[in-house]
């Protein structure tokens, strides 16, 4: 897992600041298992919509930091903000934008 997180972190755009190897790895785990519950284990949709690089392409990486912060009130989209930051919103709406699950499933 601590590879991964690396992959991810040497990745990551310039505007989303990388965590390091350690919280990076949390991050993946929730994205993985929590945000996978909804949006599928491969992020190609479900309950939620796909958070696929092609779903995503469209969307600004403000909105999708938003909504992982906030969630989406009327839909089942939870707030995340009392276990992430602001950092790691940034962090993992980069990595969705880059192609989240094809990396994740390179680096095993």
């Amino acid at each position: 897992m601590r590879a991964l997180g690396l992959l991810l972190i040497a990745t990551a755009p310039a505007f989303a600041q990388a965590p390091d190897a350690d919280r990076a790895a949390e991050l993946v785990r929730i994205v993985r298992q929590d945000c996978g519950s909804c949006h599928g284990m491969r992020l190609t949709g479900g309950l939620g919509p796909a958070l696929t690089r092609e779903a995503l392409a469209e969307r600004p990486i403000d909105s999708l930091v938003a909504t992982i912060l906030h969630g989406r009130p009327g839909t089942p989209m939870p707030p995340w903000r009392a276990m992430l930051g602001e950092a790691d919103a940034q962090w993992i709406a980069a990595q969705l934008l880059r192609g989240f699950p094809e990396e994740a499933r390179a680096a095993r």
